[in-house]
C-alpha cells in the first residue's frame, strides 16, 4: 500500500507546474526545428558550460530585472537548465549505480551505443571512439566538414573556408 506524502512545501504541484513548463518550451519557435540550439551545443561538447552558464545567469538575474512575475519565471528557467543538465551528466556518466527509479541503461550488456549526437539514432560507433569536442577536431576534419557543407549548401569556394596550421 503506497501512503500519500503531505509535501510541506507544495513540491508535488510545483513539479507538475515545471514539467508544465518545459512543455511550452517545446510549443515555441526554437523547438520547432528538427534539432534545437542545445542539440548542437550538447553535441559539440559545450552542453555543461551553456546549461550551468544559463544556470548562473538567472540565479544572477533573480530579483534584479522586472517583476516578481519575471524573478518566478527566472527560476523555471534555473530548474529546465538544471534538468537537462541532469540528462548530459547521466548521459556522460552511464554507471550501474545510476538511480534504478530510471532504471538500467539501454547500452549494457552491447558493443556500440548511440553517437554522441543524441539525436540520430542511426549513427553508431564504437564505445571509446567518441569524438565528445569540437575543440579536438584536426585541421583535416574541419577542412573536410568545410567541404560537406559548402557541397550541400550550394557553390561556395571551399578553399576559402580551409583552415591552416
Amino acid at each position: 500500500m503506497t501512503t500519500k506524502i503531505n509535501y510541506k512545501f507544495y513540491e508535488d504541484g510545483l513539479i507538475r507546474e515545471l514539467q508544465q513548463y518545459v512543455d511550452k518550451t517545446y510549443d515555441q519557435h526554437y523547438a520547432t526545428d528538427k534539432y534545437q540550439a542545445t542539440d548542437v551545443i550538447i553535441d559539440s561538447g559545450h552542453g555543461t558550460g551553456f546549461c550551468l552558464g544559463n544556470v548562473i545567469k538567472y540565479a544572477k538575474r533573480y530579483g534584479n530585472k522586472g517583476s516578481a512575475c519575471d524573478a518566478r519565471n527566472d527560476l523555471m528557467k534555473i530548474l529546465h537548465y538544471t534538468l537537462i543538465q541532469l540528462y548530459i551528466h547521466d548521459e556522460e556518466n552511464k554507471t550501474k549505480d545510476r538511480n534504478p527509479a530510471y532504471g538500467p541503461y539501454p547500452e549494457y550488456n552491447k558493443n556500440y551505443s548511440a553517437a554522441p549526437f543524441h539525436h540520430d539514432p542511426n549513427a553508431h560507433i564504437p564505445r571509446g571512439e567518441w569524438n565528445f569536442s569540437i575543440d579536438a577536431a584536426t585541421v583535416e576534419e574541419w577542412n573536410e566538414v568545410n567541404r560537406k557543407f559548402i557541397s550541400e549548401s550550394g557553390g561556395f569556394n571551399p578553399d576559402a573556408f580551409s583552415i591552416s596550421d
